[in-house]
């Protein structure tokens, strides 16, 4: 005799609720499946799982996103929004005060060497023709001249001629230092006329004209020259001191245009003065500054 059943037999859901396992009716016993237990465990489990690393994952990207864009609102929006009275004032900025200072300082300038040879309280080195003109020789890029004869005077008009005496007389000449040197048949007296300033010298370098010379010296090795012949001559200035030179052969002959040697050797004898008065100022200056 079989026995109909009340109703359909209820299965069980791990994931429904109340839901029953089922157990048999019959007088055998039988015992959970552990193992469907276990694996509905771990499904479970990994869902779960799931859904947390999804929600964290959205929940960063939620969070940065409302940085970002409080970043931007703060640095763009914010800014240029900004009123221009509400940024700092100049006197709440940082003053430059703070920065330390120093006192300037400089090297004092050189002394003017041409400032010791122009006037006669300053120019106080000795001075002669061994000095200003040292040695028997003097040498100029490739020649060599030698020193012939020498003179020195207070009396400046002794030692010139034509309209040079009236000239140097008139601005009140102190002294007068002429030296002689000779190359190759030529020779040359340079000629150098003291005075207390330099405008005295100034002054007497312009009014000299085509008729002031120099009188030539002649001395050892040197006949007397430029008496009568032409000659070539220069005048010039430097501080209190003006200069003159007069060139000639010392055969007699008159001295053309076309004598470049001539003209060469006036020249480096200028030249030569010119660089001895020039030393003379910076020795002295040089002396001044190591005082």
């Amino acid at each position: 005799m079989s026995y109909g059943q009340g109703g359909p037999q209820s299965q069980w859901d791990p994931w429904k609720p109340n839901s029953q396992q089922p157990w048999s009716s019959g007088a055998t016993d039988q015992s959970p499946d552990w193992a469907a237990l276990a694996e509905a465990s771990e499904t479970r489990n990994k869902r779960r799982r799931l859904l947390f690393i999804g929600g964290g994952a959205l929940a960063t990207i939620g969070i940065g996103a409302a940085v970002a864009m409080a970043m931007v609102s703060a640095n763009g929006e914010d800014e240029a929004n900004r009123p221009a009275s509400s940024l700092p004032a100049t006197a709440d900025l940082p003053s430059a005060s703070a920065t330390p200072s120093f006192a300037p300082t400089s090297a004092p300038p050189p002394l003017d060497p041409k400032e010791f040879v122009s006037s006669k309280a300053k120019d106080t080195a000795p001075n002669g023709p061994d000095l200003m003109f040292p040695g028997r020789q003097l040498t100029m890029g490739s020649a060599v001249y030698q020193k012939a004869a020498k003179a020195d005077s207070t009396n400046c008009s002794t030692g010139v001629q034509g309209s040079l005496p009236k000239v140097l007389t008139a601005n009140d000449c102190t002294r007068l230092m002429r030296v002689t040197y000779v190359k190759d048949g030529i020779a040359v007296t340079v000629g150098v006329a003291v005075f207390d300033t330099e405008a005295q010298a100034l002054k007497a370098k312009q009014q000299a004209d085509k008729s002031s010379f120099v009188k030539a010296l002649a001395g050892t090795g040197v006949k007397t020259f430029c008496n009568g012949a032409v000659c070539r001559s220069t005048t010039n200035s430097y501080g209190r001191y003006a200069y003159f030179t007069i060139t000639g052969f010392t055969d007699g002959k008159d001295v053309t245009t076309k004598d470049t040697q001539v003209f060469t050797t006036g020249d480096d004898l200028a030249e030569f003065t010119f660089q001895q008065i020039r030393r003379r100022g910076e020795a002295q200056a040089s002396q001044a500054a190591n005082g």
